[in-house]
């Protein structure tokens, strides 16, 4: 659908803020709570976990020090990359909704790629695996940061963006508890305790793509005035 200029600087003029209770009752607000709350934890995962997950796989930190870094340059590498294609896409002619659920679906299946990384026994196709999901995890990051500004009004903006990042921090404060009692409670050898984090840690994010795919759309609040149109 393109967007009507003339009535997005009609309800931009009539624009007023909302009350998070409000806004707590838009699908649109949801899928940008999701967007963030089921892929911030991944990253603070492999922030804070990847070295001691190449230590799980029997590789030495000192001989693996470069190894750890490459994620970190290609998460970088895919917020760029985020910014850059939805718009080249909007450029092209799509509307902003389909190029910001474009890049959604790329992050969502390229993060899958830490499933993988379960049966990868060399430290090179280890940090391959991790920097593509976190090129991936970037790229979809950088389109669920814009979704508040890109779904609503300036004078509700902030509100969604303070809820977008409730939901962020408790997700991330929920994962780190589970990812602690699995990892101290495994009955299996170092080197496997990983293997049902990483396959969580690789579909929670292709679910939270299901869910914006579901939830941020044109909806009849939409037409109310209190969400712009994708």
């Amino acid at each position: 659908m393109i967007r009507d200029d003339a009535a997005e600087e009609k309800r931009a003029s009539d624009d007023k803020p909302q009350p998070w209770q409000t806004l707590l009752r838009l699908p649109q607000t949801w899928g940008a709570i999701v967007a963030k709350a089921l892929t911030d934890p991944v990253w603070f995962f492999v922030a804070d976990w990847f070295p001691i997950y190449l230590v799980a796989k029997g590789f030495s930190l000192r001989n693996s020090i470069l190894a750890v870094w490459v994620p970190f340059i290609a998460a970088d590498l895919g917020n760029f990359f985020g910014g850059a294609a939805s718009s080249w896409l909007i450029h092209r002619g799509w509307s902003l909704g389909k190029a910001r659920k474009a890049v959604v679906i790329f992050g969502g299946f390229g993060v899958l790629l830490l499933i993988p990384t379960i049966f990868a026994t060399s430290l090179s196709s280890i940090t391959l695996l991790f920097a593509l999901s976190t090129f991936s995890y970037a790229s979809f990051s950088t389109i669920a940061n814009v979704f508040p500004s890109d779904l609503f009004f300036s004078r509700s903006v902030a509100t969604v963006s303070g809820l977008t990042g409730t939901g962020a921090g408790i997700g991330t404060i929920i994962a780190f508890k589970l990812i602690g009692y699995f990892s101290d409670n495994a009955h299996t050898a170092a080197a496997h305790s990983f293997d049902r984090i990483m396959v969580v840690a690789g579909i929670v994010p292709f679910v939270g793509m299901l869910l914006v795919l579901l939830l941020v759309r044109n909806t009849p609040s939409t037409q109310e005035g209190l969400v712009r149109q994708l």
